[in-house]
């Protein structure tokens, strides 16, 4: 085993180790390899992988501005150079200097080597046998996850999976995605389904930590993903198996409120605690950022207000007469006020704003006050998942009952809606649903391009009028400041 390249991580985790209320432990001290031997240092090391998630570079900023590129909203904000990164690539003309780019490809990086650290030091330690299989198993799964992240966008990628001292490789060149998915990606989540205890395992303040059902959760969607049916509806079935439920409220999946977090519904979210001495803007702010960005813009119905991720009328359009997740995603005129507020068209450039993540000031009063999670993955979409999954292998019926309960609790209740329907006819309409029940939730770019080898992006990208989208943006271009870094590093085509 390798020490070098985490003797000094320890110190460095120490910082991390409070990044969410499970995370709130005592800071470990001593920096020294020797000392990772109990129970205390483990929790500390685990805690470090996870933080790396809450991160503007991740979940608090680039992952649900990817809804923008996908083109179900546009950026809004203050406009002029506000937001511009992503004002870019929503318009596809980005180009090998895009700072979101270099955020994404940087964001999960940190965390790969966490999880590198944990799996090699982990193993070693005179701890619990239950312990020891949970730390590595949180390990396998954020270690996961976070390739997955990178290869849906980057394709290609430089792959480390053990830590890296001076004789290593310190400037690797990219590894086939094919690779990394069958080598980094399945086994990790292959294993982290064998070692996570279930989420009713954890109590207290480990409320939220990776589950079995996470990991299933998340090897559903790679291998929907890979055009890898059978094996997803299986994945699909094994988190049915362990209990999870849609929430009887569209609503309940969201929010800052603690009955909001870590529900009956969800896999995984992305922590927050709110309350935080850090700087707003730095890798250590524990407020969540989807109210304070989202927020009709300078209106101060919540803490911020920024403006970001207007919705188009195009996305609006698409809402069927009678379902209820339209007055609980998006604010428009006529809509149910917001906290006694009334919405007027003219607070967005398109007429909407983003509801479903805005926090009441009652509960949160300021921008950096906010303690809601961001949702990764929650049952609905496991649900969607398994009947996509299902019409793909042709057993077109047998979709017709998960896309309905999504349908149903959406209060679009006629099940003759969903029966009957070719197996064209049927993709289509889980395409849709998919669209509207994860919206803003950054998973509609992941989907199009996946749909019929990206082709689907493509057309939809067109019939919007984003008629610069090519296949080459598709993937996003590697970062040129980490190419002048690392020579090795080969640029993706087109760009």
């Amino acid at each position: 085993m390798k020490h070098i390249a985490y003797i000094g991580l320890v110190s460095v985790l120490t910082c991390l180790a409070s990044c969410s209320d499970f995370l709130d432990k005592v800071p470990y001290e001593d920096p020294s390899a020797e000392a990772l031997k109990d129970e205390a240092s483990a929790i500390a090391l685990v805690n470090g992988a996870y933080q790396p998630l809450q991160r503007p570079k991740l979940y608090n900023m680039r992952i649900w501005t990817l809804d923008i590129v996908a083109g179900n909203s546009e950026v809004g904000a203050g406009g002029g150079t506000d937001g511009i990164e992503t004002v870019t690539l929503a318009n596809f003309v980005a180009t090998a200097d895009n700072a979101a780019a270099l955020d994404i490809w940087r964001g999960p990086n940190p965390g790969i080597l966490y999880c590198n650290t944990i799996l090699e030091s982990i193993p070693e330690m005179n701890i619990s046998e239950f312990l020891k299989n949970r730390c590595l198993g949180e390990a396998r799964f954020l270690r996961a996850h976070y390739y997955f992240l990178l290869v849906q966008l980057f394709g290609d990628v430089p792959m480390t999976i053990h830590t890296v001292g001076p004789d290593d490789d310190l400037l690797p060149a990219r590894t086939d995605q094919s690779t990394i998915y069958n080598e980094v990606i399945i086994p990790d989540l292959l294993a982290a389904i064998e070692l996570l205890p279930v989420r009713e395992e954890y109590a207290g303040s480990d409320i939220g930590r990776a589950s079995k059902g996470a990991a299933a959760g998340m090897l559903a969607k790679v291998y929907l993903t890979l055009g890898m049916y059978e094996e997803c509806v299986e994945m699909c079935e094994l988190v049915e198996s362990l209990g999870y439920v849609l929430n009887p409220d569209y609503s309940d999946c969201f929010g800052g409120e603690e009955r909001n977090k870590n529900t009956a519904e969800s896999l995984f979210e992305v922590q927050y605690y709110g309350l935080t001495n850090a700087d707003f803007w730095s890798d250590e702010n524990q407020a969540c950022w989807l109210s304070t960005y989202m927020g009709p813009r300078n209106s101060g119905w919540v803490g911020g207000a920024y403006g970001w991720n207007q919705p188009t009328q195009e996305f609006v359009s698409q809402y069927e007469e009678g379902d209820l997740r339209k007055d609980k995603t998006i604010l428009y005129e006529g809509c149910t006020p917001f906290e006694g507020n009334t919405y007027k068209s003219t607070m967005s450039n398109t007429g909407y704003n983003v509801r479903k993540f805005l926090i009441p000031l009652s509960v949160s009063p300021d921008y950096n006050t906010n303690s809601a999670s961001v949702v990764v993955l929650r049952f609905a979409d496991v649900l969607l998942m398994k009947a996509e999954a299902l019409n793909e292998l042709g057993r077109t019926s047998e979709a017709e009952t998960p896309l309905y309960q999504v349908r149903q609790r959406a209060g679009l209740t006629n099940r003759n809606d969903v029966e009957d329907l070719s197996e064209d006819q049927m993709r289509e309409l889980i395409r849709k649903e998919r669209r509207l029940e994860l919206a803003f939730e950054g998973h509609r770019w992941f989907d199009m391009i996946r749909w019929d080898n990206g082709q689907y992006a493509l057309d939809f990208l067109h019939s919007i009028g984003k008629i610069n989208a090519a296949r080459k943006h598709l993937l996003f271009p590697i970062p040129q400041k980490e190419r002048d870094a690392n020579p090795n590093l080969t640029q993706n085509p087109g760009y």
